[in-house]
């Protein structure tokens, strides 16, 4: 699974739900930019790195040993959690996970040396194991 070698804080501050600035499309990584076809969010979500993990084990399953993936996004975020069954107050939780903000229009994996109806497949079967929206695109249209 991916996270940090080393953070500078262990901890985070949760960060804010804004209802205008939730849904404010991604500027960056917006394009294909290494392989052909990719995996583009069209809904916003913290993407856990185990199901980054996941996504990736069954694109590099369908693709068998002639495709190639490249993967966009970096869990670098730390997420803490309290356990269970235990009172509020006594301070903040211990670091849990480590997670990535996606949010839309963001390339999270890209595919290649692949026919496209093998991507295809490929990139829906994983975006069934992210907790978002998304689509397939193609290298001609992400550019603008």
């Amino acid at each position: 699974m991916l996270f940090p070698k080393k953070v500078k804080h262990r901890k985070w501050q949760v960060g804010r739900k804004h209802p205008d600035k939730l849904q404010s499309p991604d500027t960056r990584g917006i394009t294909v930019a290494f392989g052909s076809y990719g995996l583009k969010a069209t809904s916003q979500a913290r993407v856990k790195s185990n199901q980054i993990e996941a996504a990736r084990r069954v694109i590099s399953r369908t693709l068998g040993k002639t495709g190639k993936v490249w993967i966009r996004i970096f869990p670098d975020k730390p997420l803490t959690k309290k356990p269970a069954e235990v009172g509020m107050g006594k301070g903040k939780g211990d670091p849990d996970c480590f997670v990535f903000e996606v949010f839309p229009g963001r390339v999270l994996f890209e595919i290649d040396g692949v026919p496209e109806d093998v991507a295809r497949e490929a990139i829906r079967k994983a975006a069934a194991k992210l907790p978002l929206k998304a689509k397939f695109v193609t290298r001609e249209q992400t550019r603008v």
